[in-house]
């Protein structure tokens, strides 16, 4: 209501002359010469070297990136100079909030003071190169985070604290419960209880599980090196066992292909068992070989970050000190080593082609007859037997170097699977998209664009997977089966710790109970369990 109309009378406001209102008195501006790092007390100067703890305590508590501490040596002397801390007191100010940082990782911290220097060595002479070294492996294997791993006909999912839960096929005893029977719901490894597990692989009726004390335990076919089917291995472990020749290796991560499995030191060293006649993997032994040997050629001295086995062949991501790098090993059938022919490697030879394209590896991703790598940039390269559309470039050529998906021109991966003919990418936002072999509803297209049914139709470009955008969680990892022996199915870990499997199921390894006569699900279903 008009307070005037109403007969309330109207206010009166004071006539206030406007004039400029001053909180804080004005700052007395100084004439600065030069900006500086070491001073006395004149203003304008920037005295760091007065509070040298203090600028370790906050170089070390914001986690900067190694790239990022290294350019404080380049802008500044002070961060270059020996800062004179007990006991090492030739250390520069950034190198020894690199070597704080290297405390707070789990694989660094039970290390003496003579295996850090051997990795320090080894990484190039700088705790900074150590930091990435570390910071790297993390990332690219999900080392100390929850996992899942589609195996071929079963399953393993690892928790954040370390519990392994196992489904699936159990012709083997492959899922560790002392028992040769299938498991349709996912069942904890109960004899390992009291053991933190950090990394898991899973093979055609075999699994390896790593502990974060780096020891492995192995169960399933008692053979490191047979093929998918055959008469090796007849012995059957039906619950986890320390692998004994491996007792004195600082195991990180397991890697099982075909005909050979491979293992990754704290160091970063790769030793294979079997497969290693001289044409192979560079070492003679025998089929059924349980002894690791190192593997031998260029790696002997760069510390590698991460494995992958595909049929026959090896990637390994490798830190050097000028970047990082990819190197290959093992059959050349259809191009999948990546160095332009189809030529074997007996020794691990680096992929050249990445260093044309201006791209920096982070994660790869050997699949049974192709390959895949994400740069740190975001863009996607793949190569090999084109098969199916796995490569994501619109045919089904062959591709003997790494090419870029240009389809994916838009979008910044930061994860990469691979499997028989399938290859999944997980976006910055956790946005997945698949291409390549539509069998088994493994891609995880229910539909396709006009709505009508396409759920095992061949895929050549890469496609988003709307099923998994419908569940509203941000996707973290994908895992698929990496056989070509056995029907694919796909696993989708969540940022929350949710699982969703799709894909083929009929020996339970989806962890979800089908309806009758149903052998596989063309929709992510939740499963059952919570891997935070």
């Amino acid at each position: 209501m008009d307070s005037t109309a109403s007969g309330t009378p109207t206010i009166q406001f004071h006539n206030i002359i406007e004039q400029p209102i001053s909180l804080i008195p004005p700052l007395q501006t100084f004439q600065c010469q030069k900006r500086q790092c070491f001073g006395d007390s004149t203003p304008g100067e920037f005295p760091l070297a007065a509070n040298p703890y203090i600028v370790l305590h906050v170089l070390t508590g914001c986690d900067l990136e190694p790239q990022d501490i290294a350019k404080l040596e380049v802008t500044c002397s002070f961060f270059r100079q020996p800062a004179n801390f007990a006991p090492d007191t030739e250390l520069s100010i950034t190198e020894l909030a690199a070597l704080d940082m290297c405390h707070k990782r789990a694989i660094f911290k039970p290390m003496t003071l003579e295996e850090r220097e051997v990795l320090k060595q080894r990484c190039g002479g700088s705790w900074k190169l150590v930091l990435r070294f570390l910071l790297a492996g993390e990332a690219c294997t999900r080392r100390e985070r929850s996992q899942a791993i589609a195996g071929p006909g079963h399953s393993i999912a690892v928790t954040s604290n370390g519990t392994v839960f196992s489904f699936g096929s159990n012709s083997s005893g492959q899922l560790g419960h002392g028992t040769l029977e299938e498991e349709w719901k996912p069942r904890p490894i109960r004899s390992l209880q009291g053991i933190r597990i950090i990394q898991a692989a899973a093979g055609a009726g075999r699994t390896m599980l790593i502990s974060d004390s780096g020891r492995v335990y192995a169960f399933g076919k008692d053979s490191f090196g047979e093929v998918e089917y055959g008469n090796q291995g007849a012995k059957l472990v039906t619950t986890p066992q320390l692998v004994e020749s491996l007792k004195d290796i600082f195991v990180v991560q397991a890697a099982i292909g075909n005909f050979f499995t491979a293992v990754l030191s704290r160091e970063g060293r790769v030793y294979t068992f079997s497969w290693g006649s001289d044409m192979k993997l560079g070492h003679q032994t025998d089929q059924n070989d349980i002894e690791p040997h190192l593997l031998s050629g260029p790696l002997e001295n760069i510390p590698v970050v991460q494995i992958a086995a595909g049929y026959c062949y090896l990637l390994v991501l490798a830190c050097e000190p000028s970047g990082m790098s990819v190197y290959s090993v093992g059959c050349g059938l259809g191009g999948k080593l990546g160095h332009g022919s189809r030529t074997d490697e007996k020794h691990p030879r680096l992929i050249e082609q990445f260093q044309t394209l201006k791209l920096q590896p982070m994660v790869v991703a050997a699949g049974a007859w192709h390959a895949a790598v994400v740069g740190k940039d975001g863009r996607v390269c793949t190569w090999g037997w084109g098969r199916y559309g796995c490569l994501g470039h619109g045919n089904e050529e062959c591709e003997s170097t790494p090419k870029v998906v240009e389809s994916l021109s838009s979008v910044k991966a930061v994860h990469v699977a691979t499997g028989d003919y399938t290859t999944f990418i997980v976006s910055d936002g956790g946005d997945v998209y698949s291409f390549g072999c539509g069998e088994s509803s493994s891609l995880g297209h229910s539909t396709g664009a006009d709505g009508q049914a396409n759920r095992r139709t061949n895929v050549l470009k890469p496609e988003l997977v709307t099923s998994l955008k419908e569940v509203n969680e941000r996707v973290v990892q994908i895992s698929l089966t990496n056989s070509i022996y056995w029907n694919a199915h796909t696993f989708a870990l969540t940022d929350s710790g949710k699982l969703y499997a799709f894909g083929a199921g009929d020996k339970g390894q989806l962890g979800i109970e089908l309806v009758a006569n149903q052998t596989e699900r063309d929709s992510p279903g939740k499963v059952d369990l919570d891997l935070n």
